[in-house]
């Protein structure tokens, strides 16, 4: 679905380029995450895949065909939803995505139906001048689904929402590649992006130094290890043992033994501890 090769990026004036010569694929009913700290490219990655950035050396394709040669029936295929929602304020939900599918050549969804997905149907009728950002976001991701489009762009998807709806639009973009559609997502959130996307990619620095399925960079970034909490005379305090040969671990099977111990918990590294050691440079791996 998205081919990248060798894709370099210098804005006009600036001091050096952005993107220094990344590579990654995407294929097709994949969800793949772009992370990194602000600043690192993402959105000039998605500008460029979406045909909105020109200037690019390297490679880029999308559906085959080289970003930007797609004309206008490019457009038909993909989704956008940005961090920032481009919508009409003046207007009602209901309204905007009727706006929005006249803008297709291809049939559109019934504007009702998306936004029951988003579990904005009680809301169609109000302007979106009244909306929270939360509602706004989820307006924005209904306007990328109207059209039914193969390729979805999503940055930020879940800004603003509280964590039970949150947790919906993770569930619809599972959904959304169960349903065989690709999803290209940039967000800071990592626990989100461990949840919902195949694969990850970090942007930092302008480059790509580790990529690979979520579960695979925790075990390659991170050291497991067990907790145990025990009884002491201020309070509970924690213990670290590493998970490895626990049984031959002399000072752990002593503190089992000691009856202090309250609780024990497995601890692995977080794709959290993998975007720290990444992008502060402690170091680069492949999954």
């Amino acid at each position: 679905m998205i081919d990248v090769e060798d894709l370099e990026f210098t804005y006009p004036g600036a001091d050096g380029p952005v993107l220094k010569g990344i590579g990654f694929a995407v294929a097709r009913g994949e969800v793949f995450g772009l992370l990194g700290p602000s600043g690192a490219g993402k959105s000039t990655t998605q500008a460029i895949l979406m045909g909105l950035l020109k200037g690019h050396r390297g490679t880029a394709h999308v559906f085959g065909r080289p970003v930007g040669d797609g004309g206008g029936a490019f457009y038909e295929k993909i989704g956008v939803s940005f961090e920032l929602p481009s919508l009409y304020l003046r207007l009602t939900a209901l309204e905007n995505l009727r706006l929005f599918a006249a803008l297709y050549d291809r049939r559109t969804r019934d504007p009702m139906e998306v936004l029951g997905l988003v579990d904005l149907q009680d809301a169609a009728g109000q302007r979106v001048e009244h909306f929270s950002k939360g509602m706004k976001m989820r307006l924005n991701l209904a306007r990328a689904l109207l059209h039914d489009p193969e390729l979805l762009f999503l940055d930020e998807p879940t800004t603003g929402q509280d964590p039970a709806r949150a947790r919906r639009t993770r569930e619809l973009i599972k959904q959304l590649r169960n349903e065989g559609r690709t999803v290209f997502l940039t967000t800071h959130n990592m626990a989100e992006a461990e949840e919902v996307c195949d694969r990850v990619a970090f942007l930092a620095r302008g480059t790509i130094p580790a990529m690979g399925v979520p579960a695979e960079l925790k075990r390659a970034y991170g050291q497991s290890i067990v907790e145990v909490s025990i009884a002491a005379a201020r309070g509970i305090e924690i213990v670290s043992f590493p998970m490895q040969n626990l049984g031959a671990n002399g000072a752990f099977m002593e503190l089992m033994a000691t009856g202090s111990v309250v609780a024990i918990h497995s601890k692995e590294a977080s794709l959290d501890d993998v975007f720290i050691a990444v992008t502060e440079g402690s170091g680069s791996k492949a999954a």
